[in-house]
């Protein structure tokens, strides 16, 4: 996908807090948050890695010191470890080198089992990433993977990372995953696949596709690619939900009564919404470039073609978030957990957008 360069009229712009460049006189570096995710997944090796290369930013892992000494160990990484002083300024970062903030486990995590007892040290690490990134206190939150049965297995209704931000922060938010380099149109560009829906059996989604919904979703994608991505008028596809963007009703009802009317609310506004695409063409090169982001209506219709292009690379953003919040495109990995076989293109993926989006802020 290229980026916009028509005349159409931009979405509203919104009131994003700028990023201090400095504090007390010294110039920092970015202070992200890392939440290492499952214990007992390849999350801990993934921080223990991402902190071995130069990733120039403050890296603060939200973990058990002793679980992120465990995984770095075990994959050969010689990490030096910090306690986490918020007052401290980070002007500079020696690779192999991560700041803690210490939660403690539960009990003792085993790579590759799972332990519901561990549950509630994962939500405790999202919670003090949530609560310092909308305090200022870092400039982003980075995730790893996190493993939603096994909180759920804990007697603790889970859906995801998404929805967790999402209520804590009371915040309307949009899942958006960006492939780099996989827009595969005539100038090549990310593809950006946005959802109307995340984490729903797959028989709930046609009564969530609703106009109101459909509308705060645009407008949320609209807004945060102006102020993220630099964007000035975004274009914006929209799927269909049903086969051949229901064959005029022959297929379903809901482009008819839920998604066109949507497009035709947000055009007459002013925004570059085009749509409902029947979906197995909408990914065709010649229709993708002509777009900066695609709206899927459920996980498995856009997000299989994303993968395809660009999966270990790609990048899952929270729009809508009073804060940024990118992770990583897989899951937990538990068969490849405590063996030094966790890849860690995604999650340097992740951080490195986290930057760039911080220093547009």
């Amino acid at each position: 996908m290229q980026s916009s360069s028509s005349n159409t009229a931009a979405c509203p712009d919104r009131n994003t807090p700028r990023m201090e460049a400095s504090a007390g006189g010294a110039t920092r570096i970015p202070r992200l948050a890392l939440t290492a995710g499952e214990p007992a997944g390849i999350g801990p090796e993934l921080i223990a890695k991402l902190a071995a290369g130069d990733i120039a930013a403050d890296l603060v892992a939200i973990a058990d010191p002793a679980l992120l000494d465990a995984a770095a160990r075990a994959a050969g990484i010689a990490l030096h470890i910090t306690p986490y002083d918020p007052s401290e300024i980070v002007t500079t970062r020696a690779p192999g080198s991560v700041r803690v903030a210490a939660l403690s486990l539960r009990v003792a995590a085993t790579p590759g089992t799972l332990d519901p007892r561990n549950s509630a040290y994962v939500l405790a690490t999202l919670a003090r990433a949530a609560d310092g990134a909308s305090g200022g206190e870092f400039d982003a939150i980075v995730t790893a993977p996190v493993h939603k049965g096994v909180i759920n297995d804990a007697g603790i209704p889970f859906t995801g990372h998404t929805e967790f931000f999402a209520r804590r922060a009371g915040r309307d938010v949009v899942m958006m995953l960006v492939a780099p380099g996989g827009g595969r149109g005539a100038n090549g560009g990310d593809l950006r696949v946005a959802l109307a829906t995340t984490h729903l059996a797959l028989a709930a989604v046609p009564a969530a596709i609703k106009r109101p919904a459909l509308v705060r979703t645009l407008r949320i994608l609209c807004d945060e690619l102006i102020a993220r991505f630099g964007l000035a008028a975004p274009r914006i596809a929209v799927l269909g939900l049903n086969p051949h963007a229901g064959e005029g009703g022959h297929l379903g009802r809901e482009e008819i009564d839920e998604i066109t009317p949507a497009i035709v609310q947000l055009r007459a506004a002013g925004f570059d919404v085009q749509g409902p695409i029947p979906a197995d063409t909408a990914f065709v090169p010649s229709q993708l470039v002509r777009y900066d982001a695609v709206l899927a209506m459920y996980h498995d219709q856009g997000l299989p073609v994303l993968k395809h292009a660009g999966f270990g690379h790609a990048v899952n953003i929270t729009l809508g978030l009073p804060y940024i919040r990118t992770s990583v495109d897989h899951g937990t990995a538990l068969d490849r957990a405590g063996g030094n076989r966790a890849e860690p293109g995604s999650l340097i993926a992740a951080t490195r957008l986290a930057i760039d989006l911080a220093g547009r802020r």
